[in-house]
């Protein structure tokens, strides 16, 4: 039976129909996942920034940490410098006054036995006590001085001086610790090294040796002596174990 023309187009619609809808909903959803894909996109994105903001956060925050930990260290030093400076001078104090107290007693005895007549005082001067600590006390405060206020040339002149006009005197060893560390500042790390290794070889038992060898160990890299700093550090672990110097001398060691 043929079918008339009418009835073809109808037919044809009818067909044609859910290809389109087909086309329509495939097209609704491609639009939604492009909506998507463009959301997650946009997501990613802050979420980039934001990590990368709290990624260079971190790395200040670590760098202050750092510098706060450097400025702690300074500070506890000059603290222990402080304290055995001040034990120093009050033995210095009291020998001083012991002494003081003799030569009076030796004055009284020898003015009682002068006669009447004779003034002794007309005739005598007395001359400055060679014994007197406060010229050298003055002159190692001065150097110090320069070094807590960062005047590290001055320094360095002061406690050369300091260290020849007084060679025996109870603060020699922490002038040369100090002055090594002034030349560290300056970056003259083979004067920091002669200073250091001074110290150590005629103060074994300054009470700032760990940290003394620590410098040397730092002194010797610089210089490009790496076998020597490794060794210098290797011997800070082994001879003070429980220091902060070896602390830090057991990351350098673990690090290479």
């Amino acid at each position: 039976m043929l079918l008339r023309p009418g009835a073809l187009i109808v037919l044809g619609w009818l067909m044609a129909t859910p290809v389109h809808a087909g086309l329509f909903a495939d097209d609704d959803a491609r639009q939604k996942i492009e909506v998507l894909e463009a959301r997650v996109l946009a997501l990613e994105d802050v979420l980039k920034q934001q990590t990368d903001a709290l990624r260079e956060s971190m790395i200040t925050l670590q760098g202050q940490i750092d510098g706060l930990t450097r400025e702690l260290r300074v500070i506890r030093g000059q603290n222990e410098e402080v304290a055995h400076g001040l034990q120093d001078a009050e033995k210095r104090q009291k020998d001083f006054y012991v002494d003081l107290d003799s030569r009076l007693r030796h004055f009284e005895t020898a003015e009682a036995s002068v006669p009447s007549e004779v003034n002794p005082a007309s005739d005598t001067v007395m001359a400055a006590d060679p014994d007197d600590p406060a010229p050298e006390n003055r002159a190692y405060e001065k150097a110090y001085g320069l070094f807590k206020a960062s005047n590290h040339d001055a320094a360095v002149k002061a406690f050369r001086e300091f260290i020849n006009q007084y060679p025996k005197s109870v603060h020699v060893q922490s002038a040369y610790f100090w002055l090594g560390n002034s030349k560290i500042v300056l970056r003259d790390f083979k004067g920091a090294q002669g200073s250091y290794e001074v110290l150590l070889k005629n103060f074994p038992d300054f009470y700032k040796a760990a940290d003394a060898l620590f410098n040397l160990a730092e002194c010797k890299r610089e210089l490009n002596l790496k076998d020597e700093a490794k060794k210098t550090l290797q011997q800070i672990v082994t001879k003070y174990p429980g220091s902060e110097a070896a602390s830090k001398a057991k990351k350098l060691l673990g690090s290479k």
